[in-house]
């Protein structure tokens, strides 16, 4: 196996131009540049999301350009109520189009994994669009795929 050229990095809140260009990488993976890029977080609200424990934000850099982010990981811790652990939803995985097939979005769940352990949680779940054939199989690769249906529920009173 050829080594790496990326390195996997947790996202701190000294790392603004980091975070800004991760959200840049999820607005040109998804073709949503309006919803990742619009209206960025302010410095306090990004320091304040990124030292909660309850959310991780992981990144790949490019070992050759390290300000360069070719991958990107946004993952929630959710407490249970009905025992004393926890569940990590993957939020956004995303991987630089150029970039893919080398790695990175596996390794970007693997560095999660530790993360997931030390807050308790006992499970990692993620959810891929019928259609996403390298996300689906990706997912299929590490876990154990359920059936279930999602809903969007408006707060507008």
């Amino acid at each position: 196996m050829a080594p790496s050229r990326f390195i996997i990095h947790r996202l701190q809140p000294n790392d603004g131009t980091r975070f800004e260009n991760w959200l840049r990488l999820f607005g040109d993976v998804f073709e949503e540049q309006e919803t990742y890029t619009a209206a960025m977080p302010g410095k306090a609200y990004r320091d304040e999301l990124l030292k909660d424990r309850n959310f991780i934000a992981l990144a790949a850099l490019d070992k050759d350009a390290p300000e360069k982010i070719i991958g990107g990981l946004a993952a929630y811790v959710l407490p249970k109520f009905e025992q004393e652990r926890s569940e990590v939803y993957i939020y956004d995985l995303a991987v630089d189009e150029a970039h893919r097939r080398e790695g990175i979005a596996t390794a970007l769940i693997e560095a999660l994994k530790p993360l997931a352990r030390a807050r308790g949680a006992w499970v990692i779940f993620v959810q891929a669009d019928h259609g996403d054939a390298p996300a689906i199989a990706l997912y299929t690769k590490l876990g154990m795929r359920e059936e279930v249906l999602h809903f969007d529920i408006g707060v507008e009173v």
